[in-house]
This record gives C-alpha cells, sequence and structure tokens, in this order.
C-alpha cells in the first residue's frame, strides 16, 4: 500500500465520489476540495504529494489555483483534469508548471499511470533536493572543520570569490585539502548545478594527458575508433580542477594557455575549435614562481592561473585544529563502522599535537580510521594511533636476521629442486659448489633428507643450462 497522500479538487461531485473511490482502491490516501478556498485550507493543513485539479472548478479558474499552488507549494506535481473542447487550456496550464493533463472521461488505466509518473518525478525531485542540501552542507563554510586563523581567513577569500568567474591557484603541500577548496568554491558559485570535473596532472603519462583534457576525434590516431569527449567539454558551463599542474609539458601549457585566452578546445586530430565556458582551478604541491625562474613553466601562464593563489597550510602550522579535525573524523568511522567510541584519551591528544604529519590532514584520517578499526576500547590511546617504536624493534627483524632467514629459505628450496644434489644446486643458483657447501654448514642442513632421483628433464635442463 501506497503511503502517499492525494488532493482532488473539482467542483463535480460526482467526479470527487469517483475519484476518491479508485485512488483510495489503488491505495492512496485521498483528500477531497470543491472549492479554491476549500483546497487552500487543505493544504495549509496536510502534506501532499499530488494535486489534481479540475481546469474549470464553476466560475473559478483552475489555473489560477494550479499557480498558486505551484507558486507556494513547488515540490507538489499537478495533474489537470479538463474535457476535450478546454485541451488547448491544459497545454496553456503544462506551459505553466502543470505534470500533465487528462481528458474526461478517463479510463482507470490512464489515471494510474499518469499518478504513479507524477509521484515518482516528485520522489526524485525530493532526492536531487536532499542531495544539493546535504552538498551545500558539506561545503558550506560553516561546515567545514577549521578554526585555524589561517583557515578562516581563506574560507572569507573563498566566499568572496565563489561567485565569480576568475581563475583560482591553490597551493599546499599533499594532503592538505587543495580539492576540497576547489570543490567549496564550485559548490558555492552561479556554476554549482554544472559539472565538477578534477583530474590530477601528474597522474597522467604525458602522451596520454592532452587527449584526456582535449579529448579526439574519430581517426586521430591508430585505435581511435570512436570520438571522446575531453574533461574541458565535459566540465562545460560548470568547473574543472587541474592539480598538480605543474607536471605539465611546455607543449601542453601552450595549449591550456589558449584554453584560458580564447576559451576555445581543439580535439585532437580535429581543424575545428570548440567554445568551452568553464571556470579553470589549478592546484599546485610546488613553488611555480619558483618553476617559471628555472624555465620549467610558462610565465605567461602562470600568470594567467594566478589571478586568485590561495596558499593552504600545512597540519603542522595548524596544530589547534588536530583535536577538532580528529573528533570530527573519529565521529564519521564510528558511524560507518557502528563503534561506540567516545573520544581521545589526554595522551593521545598529546601525541598528535607533537606529532609533524608529514602527510597531512589526509595521514590524520588515515591514522584516525586505523585507531577506530582496531581500538576495543571506547576511547582511544596514543598507542591505537602510533606504532610503538619499541614494538617495532621486536617485530621487525634487523637486516642480518632478515639476510639469514632469506638464505636458508633459498637453500632449502634449492635442495628440494635438485633432490639434495649439490652439484645441481650450485649451476641452478649459478655459485660454486664451494659456495653452497659453505652455506650447507652455516645452517647445519643434512643434505640426506633431500636426496632423490632426480628426473630426467631436470637433469637435463640443469647440465645444458
Amino acid at each position: 500500500m501506497s503511503n502517499e497522500t492525494i488532493l482532488v479538487i473539482d467542483d463535480d461531485t460526482s467526479i470527487l465520489e469517483v475519484m476518491h473511490m479508485r485512488l483510495k482502491a489503488l491505495g492512496y490516501r485521498v483528500s477531497t476540495a470543491r472549492s479554491s478556498d476549500e483546497a487552500k485550507k487543505m493544504l495549509l493543513a496536510t502534506s501532499f504529494n499530488l494535486a489534481i485539479v479540475d481546469l474549470r472548478l464553476g466560475e473559478e479558474n483552475g489555473i489560477e489555483l494550479m499557480e498558486e499552488i505551484i507558486g507556494t507549494y513547488q515540490k507538489i506535481p499537478i495533474i489537470i483534469l479538463t474535457a476535450h473542447g478546454s485541451i488547448e487550456s491544459a497545454v496553456e496550464a503544462m506551459r505553466k508548471g502543470a505534470y500533465s493533463y487528462l481528458t474526461k472521461p478517463f479510463n482507470n488505466e490512464d489515471l494510474t499511470l499518469h499518478i504513479k509518473n507524477a509521484l515518482e518525478k516528485q520522489k526524485l525531485t525530493r532526492e536531487i533536493e536532499d542531495l544539493r542540501n546535504q552538498l551545500s552542507d558539506q561545503y558550506n563554510f560553516k561546515h567545514i572543520i577549521g578554526n585555524n586563523k589561517r583557515m578562516q581567513e581563506i574560507f572569507e577569500q573563498i566566499t568572496k570569490i565563489a561567485k565569480t568567474d576568475c581563475t583560482v591557484a591553490i597551493y599546499g603541500e599533499s594532503g592538505t585539502g587543495k580539492e576540497l577548496i576547489a570543490k567549496a568554491i564550485h559548490h558555492n558559485s552561479n556554476r554549482v548545478k554544472n559539472p565538477f570535473i578534477a583530474t590530477n596532472c601528474g597522474a597522467i603519462p604525458e602522451s596520454l594527458l592532452e587527449n584526456e583534457l582535449f579529448g579526439h576525434i574519430r581517426g586521430a590516431y591508430t585505435d581511435a575508433y570512436e570520438s571522446k569527449e575531453g574533461l574541458f567539454a565535459q566540465a562545460d558551463e560548470g568547473t574543472i580542477f587541474l592539480d598538480e599542474i605543474s607536471n605539465t609539458s611546455p607543449a601542453l601549457q601552450v595549449k591550456l594557455l589558449r584554453v584560458l585566452q580564447e576559451r576555445e578546445i581543439k580535439p585532437i586530430g580535429s581543424t575545428k575549435s570548440i567554445k568551452v565556458n568553464v571556470r579553470v582551478i589549478v592546484a599546485s604541491n610546488t613553488n611555480l614562481q619558483k618553476a617559471v625562474n628555472d624555465g620549467t613553466f610558462r610565465d605567461d601562464l602562470f600568470y594567467r592561473i594566478h589571478v586568485v593563489p590561495i596558499y593552504v597550510p600545512p597540519l603542522r602550522e595548524r596544530k589547534d585544529d588536530i583535536p577538532l579535525l580528529a573528533t570530527y573524523f573519529m565521529a564519521g568511522f564510528c558511524k560507518v563502522l557502528k563503534k561506540d567510541i567516545r573520544g581521545f584519551t589526554p595522551a593521545a591528544i598529546q601525541r598528535m599535537l607533537l606529532h609533524d604529519w608529514p602527510g597531512n590532514i589526509r595521514e590524520l584520517q588515515n591514522k584516525v580510521e586505523h585507531a577506530v578499526i582496531m581500538t576495543n576500547k571506547n576511547i582511544i590511546t596514543p598507542d591505537d594511533l602510533f606504532i610503538d617504536t619499541n614494538m617495532l624493534k621486536n617485530t621487525f627483524n634487523s637486516y642480518k636476521d632478515a639476510k639469514e632467514r632469506f638464505e636458508r629459505e633459498y637453500l632449502e628450496s634449492l635442495l628440494r629442486i635438485s633432490k639434495g644434489n649439490v652439484t645441481y644446486a650450485s649451476k641452478i643458483a649459478k655459485r660454486y659448489r664451494a659456495d653452497i657447501y659453505k652455506l650447507i654448514k652455516k645452517y647445519n642442513i643434512n643434505t640426506m633428507e633431500y636426496k632423490g632421483n632426480a628426473a630426467s628433464y631436470l637433469e637435463k635442463i640443469i647440465v645444458h643450462s
């Protein structure tokens, strides 16, 4: 049975009775109204999933009521009921926001299908709205973790530039959250309903990066059986985020400069350029100004992307945020793993504050995840977060121990293969027999345990190798 509630508005009592009976039989909860005033009172008192409105309500205009409902209750889809002679008016109602219309007399199958499709549309609209609200919350600066003064200054800076289309360059060490800041800019911009496309220029081979960014046409090169749309085209009307832009080649830098200057791209193999409306955000974990001075990065491209620079501090320079971040990560992992952990011991917090965090926020997140997974207590201790160096000494072999273990295991494997024949074993290992005998003596191995008749094919392989 369905839980959806439907409001039917018609001045004809017999129509209302038929609709009430049919919809109730389909499992819907049904309310009926004979006038606009009655319908408005019901809308104020009850949350409806769908409204079915007659085009003519006595002397009232059903389209005017429909527009009023849409203006006040935007998420309620509306189906218009109309006679055959009023189809033009019904089409006009759809132009003004109605979901669909049904002509009288209508059969039960048509009614069922229209209602089902309208409710599915309403459900999808609500899910999209919920997702958009979640994204808005996720990337709203009030919800980004960071009370550090420098981070607050960055949030203020982002707020000022988000609604513009200026190019942004984000600088920071690996793991500081550069992509999160790029997403925050996008999700607070006028492009939020359009794509956010991210790629790491350092993770794609140079020979493939141009194809990835600009795409190609069919037949551009061997195996190019179909045309491929590049990331810039995919990001049209939205935002593209180019991480580690310092890893691009000089030739590709020229083409990126053209995109920024002309706002157009040329797929590989094409003679025609394609216009793109894309906001560009770049990031680098190296000093691009130094790269310009060293001659590895074009100065004209640098000045094009360095319009608004944002410098993200490493975690070691914002240690006052560590307890806040750690607690945030812990709560998230506890929810996923269904664990009840109250927090961190003072010693654990002190240990985190003393650590330099070369991997920055990503390293902190990984350590907290490990701690949540491994602990059997309801509070996280330093030992849950950091492996004790004494424990490392006890569990990790020295080089000498590791070497001897390898030698013994290798020797035993040799003797098994050669059936204890030292001559064969030395040929396989490409070592003198004296070396093999030394190892046998060193590890006090009894070759008789491995003796046997070596297979003839193995003997031939060894003798002729």
